[in-house]
């Protein structure tokens, strides 16, 4: 078996486009795999048909020396978009080597520990803030709409919620986010008042609609510094979060957030490997390591996971992709030993799983995996053919 070709294809999802790739082989088995590059658009795509190329001729099969010798080729610039690109191609081949052998892609990385697999609702507010027309869901524009959420999410049977901060100061309501280019906020990602108040208003009335059993999360990504994250969370302690989840690049750093405070700390979802991820875990920085799937590819993540084993601590994965995406971070997380929980974004554009052929079961808070090789499903072209891509948004 050879590689015979490859193509990357395109996807409106609402606010955002969907990437994938496909790799084709000689014996008409196909790949698929999905490299989501919303927040870097259109750099990804290039660099996985430059790679991708490189291996042309192949067999898919022989997974980790062609892998080898991409990271071998792009030593120089080992992280970041390299890397998640490098990610995207492994998982496309791990997809073709599960179907020539019949069996799920879990079954390559372990088996299936857990057949149902748990996951918390993710960005439970913050689409209603910034999406909501291009998803069509109600938009929220007061604490009254986070305490009426709260509730659907602890109706709907998930077992938590994660969000990010939503404010409710100007006539308009927005997302703080100075870590993001062009978010709202202080640039210097300093600790103002007003975000502090609006981030214990706001988990206060998801405590109050989810009620007591439900897992409140929230996510403040880059947008503070130490001081700011510490300041933060000790100001949610009376909240009982599940976590607060921060970005960071230096361990210590993180390592000072969670020693200062008591409420659990994750992070770790934008580094690439092994190697970025072991002083964080040397550090004692963090209590669940997030570990994006699709971006360091299935066989790096389990890895990580490993490292993070080996240090006690489990693991939950990063995931605000699309289907393809989802899929590949659920057989993370059924062959995964020291599993925590998976992301999931309830809120998609409602034709997200007309464009797989065959979507995953979600009953309560849990998923259950298609039962066919590989991914379990694929792309339908045909389907990806009636939502063409629009200008990116970010």
């Amino acid at each position: 078996m050879k590689i015979s070709g490859f193509e990357t294809l395109y996807c409106n999802a609402g606010w955002r486009n969907l990437s994938f790739l496909k790799i084709t082989t000689d014996e008409g088995l196909v790949g698929w795999s999905e490299f989501p590059e919303n927040h870097i658009n259109n750099v990804l795509s290039p660099l996985v048909g430059h790679l991708t190329q490189q291996i042309v001729g192949e067999d898919p099969r022989r997974i980790h020396p062609l892998i080898d010798r991409l990271r071998r080729a792009s030593w120089g610039v080992p992280f970041g978009a390299v890397s998640r690109a490098i990610g995207a191609i492994e998982n496309a081949l791990v997809d073709i080597k599960a179907k020539s052998m019949g069996v799920p892609a879990y079954e390559l990385i372990g088996g299936m520990m857990r057949d149902s697999i748990r996951m918390y609702w993710s960005h439970c507010g913050s689409y209603h803030v910034t999406n909501w027309k291009d998803l069509g869901v109600p938009r929220i524009t007061s604490l009254d709409d986070v305490k009426m959420l709260g509730r659907q999410v602890r109706e709907s049977g998930y077992h938590a919620l994660k969000t990010n901060l939503m404010m409710f100061d100007k006539p308009e309501p927005y997302m703080y986010r100075p870590g993001f280019a062009g978010g709202s906020g202080d640039p210097d990602r300093n600790p103002t008042r007003a975000a502090i108040s609006a981030a214990v208003d706001q988990m206060a009335a998801f405590r109050e609609g989810a009620g007591p059993e439900v897992g409140i999360k929230l996510d403040i990504n880059f947008n503070f510094r130490p001081e700011g994250y510490l300041r933060m969370a000790r100001a949610l302690e009376p909240l009982d979060l599940e976590w607060l989840e921060i970005d960071n690049f230096d361990a210590k750093a993180v390592a000072q957030v969670r020693r200062g405070s008591n409420i659990p700390i994750a992070s770790c979802e934008t580094l690439s490997g092994r190697r970025q991820l072991r002083p964080f875990l040397e550090e004692n920085a963090v209590d669940v390591v997030i570990i994006d799937v699709p971006w360091n590819g299935i066989y790096e993540a389990m890895r990580m996971a490993a490292l993070a084993d080996a240090f006690e601590v489990n693991v939950a994965t990063h995931n605000f992709c699309g289907p393809i995406a989802t899929l590949i971070s659920a057989h993370f997380c059924a062959a995964v030993p020291n599993f925590r929980v998976m992301e999931m974004d309830v809120v998609q554009v409602p034709w997200t799983n007309e464009l797989i052929t065959q979507a995953p079961r979600i009953e309560n808070g849990h998923m259950r995996l298609p039962g066919g090789p590989g991914w379990g499903a694929d792309i339908d072209e045909e389907a990806l053919k009636a939502y063409p891509p629009v200008a990116a948004k970010h």
